[in-house]
């Protein structure tokens, strides 16, 4: 029995609306109604989604539509004016960066994250700040080298001689060896050759099925991002103009919009 595609054009979705359709798992972070402002420009504007845990959720949208604060308001950098943030059902709108960090949401972005004058070895050690026993840092980065082979041929070299292929790789170990509750991915693909765009979506897709890591990932590349994820919603200035599972947004006319 073929499953009927579900997706929803709107501008700004109802707080009572279930988006994800996805699955029944419970929801492990919901954003409700939020706007932001920098100074008096609104950059987010009554923003709704859900990520459910054990699955891989996009946000799609071009430079400029609002991902990456959107991303930075999940984190709390920036300040929601309005709405609600909740992680695991518990409201974390008013909490600190650092709590939320602690709380189990990491971010793997190639454009922070990383410390150039450092050596891989040393950007892993530090990544893992809140693993205090020997034992289990040691495996946590066994882990780590056998994901990311390439890292472990460069353990002693300066992150900043890396390539950006290998930087990407740096900054989603760093993430993933704290073992989140949520894995954010900031446009991983950004700026990258497409044999290394291939193996960076293999990795989200191995995160994801065999080790069941709920992921949000924000990008651009329309056709990778869906591949891998089984909902997804469509921001534009600042608003969700879209939101449904893989095949309604594949079926969806907003994808032909040449700014996407």
């Amino acid at each position: 029995m073929n499953r009927q595609a579900t997706g929803h054009m709107t501008r700004a979705l109802p707080s009572n609306h279930r988006r994800c359709t996805v699955s029944d798992n419970p929801c492990l972070i919901s954003v409700k109604n939020v706007s932001t402002h920098y100074g008096r420009i609104p950059m987010l504007i009554d923003v709704s989604l859900d990520v459910h845990r054990g699955h891989v959720c996009c946000v799609l949208g071009a430079n400029g539509a609002g991902k990456t604060t959107l991303v930075k308001t999940i984190l709390g950098m920036v300040a929601a004016d309005r709405g609600q943030i909740a992680l695991d059902g518990e409201d974390i709108t008013a909490w600190p960066t650092h709590r939320r960090i602690a709380a189990g949401i990491q971010v793997a972005s190639a454009g922070v994250g990383t410390f150039t004058k450092m050596t891989v070895e040393k950007n892993l050690k530090l990544g893992a700040y809140n693993v205090n026993d020997h034992h289990t840092l040691n495996e946590r980065l066994e882990e780590v080298y056998a994901s990311f082979p390439v890292l472990k041929d460069r353990l002693q070299q300066k992150a900043g001689t890396l390539s950006g292929g290998e930087r990407t790789m740096l900054s989603i170990a760093r993430a993933v060896i704290n073992k989140p509750k949520l894995l954010i991915m900031d446009e991983p693909s950004l700026g990258l050759a497409p044999i290394v765009v291939e193996e960076v979506f293999r990795i989200v897709r191995r995160l994801n099925q065999e080790n069941g890591m709920t992921i949000m990932l924000v990008e651009q590349n329309v056709s990778k991002a869906l591949q891998v994820s089984g909902f997804g919603y469509v921001i534009q200035k600042g608003q969700i103009l879209f939101s449904g599972d893989k095949e309604a947004l594949l079926q969806s006319e907003i994808l032909e919009n040449p700014i996407l």
